[in-house]
């Protein structure tokens, strides 16, 4: 009876609220869920952003929304909502874009909650800078207390963070390459698209000065 009555539990997906509260906290959310999307591609990972996490079975009222989230040792891919029971897995790092209306809450309540949850690295970056000055502050479990992180790196993604503007930057560690945003992976592209463009048009050139070259002289010596 109890199963059945677990299984008629229903967890909703959405609760009609907004994304983000302003254009510089959406593209703050949207920018870091690309980057450590492309980051993380072929590794059994997950980055979610503002979906429902169930923390508590059978309860669907306990529940938090993360701006992002990353959860390692699960199959990569989307979800309509995470549960951690049945993952199995609590998310390693999350991220939340604060702001002055929502720094008791990020601070209080989700602090402490993630905190005894067991998530390892919990970041709160604040891209108007209204309450954090150096815009961005995270904290580390340690001995299952969060201690505030002071070398700006991130153990678990193996990234080091810093502040661009109103966007979290990251580097990555083993080589200091700098994970590229979705417009700096387009201009890159589009680079690479003009570099192999030239080296096909001196190709051709080449092609065409021997074609000269041979009907005017006859084939290359051996």
């Amino acid at each position: 009876m109890l199963q059945t009555i677990q299984e008629e539990i229903f967890y909703p997906s959405s609760d009609g609220e907004p994304l983000a509260e302003s254009y510089s906290h959406l593209n703050a959310i949207l920018t870091t869920l690309a980057v450590l999307k492309q980051y993380l591609s072929g590794r059994q990972a997950t980055v979610l952003a503002d979906q429902f996490m169930y923390y508590a079975q059978g309860f669907p009222r306990l529940r938090v929304a993360p701006d992002v989230m990353v959860i390692f040792d699960v199959p990569p891919g989307g979800r309509d909502n995470y549960k951690i029971w049945e993952e199995g897995q609590v998310p390693k790092v999350i991220f939340e874009m604060t702001s002055a209306g929502t720094k008791n809450q990020d601070l209080e309540f989700k602090k402490t909650l993630y905190e005894q949850l067991g998530v390892f690295e919990y970041w709160l970056f604040d891209p108007r800078g209204e309450w954090i000055k150096e815009q961005l502050k995270g904290y580390r479990l340690e001995d299952d207390t969060y201690r505030l992180i002071k070398d700006g790196r991130s153990e678990p993604l193996q990234l080091r963070l810093v502040v661009e503007g109103e966007i979290i930057g990251f580097t990555r560690e083993d080589n200091g390459e700098k994970l590229l945003i979705p417009d700096e992976l387009v201009q890159a592209l589009q680079e690479k698209d003009a570099q192999l463009q030239a080296t096909a048009q001196r190709l051709a050139e080449m092609e065409a000065k021997l074609q000269q070259y041979q009907e005017r002289f006859g084939e290359l010596p051996e």
